[in-house]
């Protein structure tokens, strides 16, 4: 399925005073590495591609974290991503964030592409195009 790959260089901000990244920073680049991929995916920016889409987004409904090596400011770390995964109205992603060529985190996310509905949003079919993106 698809997949994209980007680097991070760890800024002194995305650190706890231990001087390594603080945890929750880590879905925070994971978040960026989805939209990322999508955006090569599908050959425009996060704004287009929702309003191309008339989606309101793709909220994150499952998600989890084995970390193995930490990293600290200055460090540069490759975040590879996958698509594991298209379901009706959701699709997986598996992040792999490597640090010196080794795996310091293997990540995972379930996000559902979802429309307005008034004043709430709900799921909604992953369009056939998209699917055949992802699929690729």
């Amino acid at each position: 399925m698809f997949s994209h790959h980007m680097k991070l260089t760890i800024q002194f901000g995305d650190c706890d005073p231990a001087g390594i990244v603080y945890y929750p920073n880590y879905f925070r680049f994971f978040d960026n590495a989805t939209a990322a991929m999508l955006t090569s995916a599908f050959g425009r920016n996060k704004r287009n591609w929702l309003a191309h889409y008339g989606i309101a987004g793709i909220p994150m409904v499952d998600t989890g974290a084995r970390f193995l090596k930490p990293s600290t400011f200055g460090d540069s770390v490759d975040i590879q991503s996958e698509i594991t995964e298209l379901g009706r109205s959701s699709f997986s992603v598996q992040h792999r964030l490597l640090k010196g060529g080794d795996l310091a985190i293997e990540a995972h996310e379930k996000r559902v592409w979802v429309v307005r509905d008034g004043e709430t949003i709900r799921s909604a079919p992953l369009p056939d195009d998209v699917r055949q993106l992802l699929s690729a």
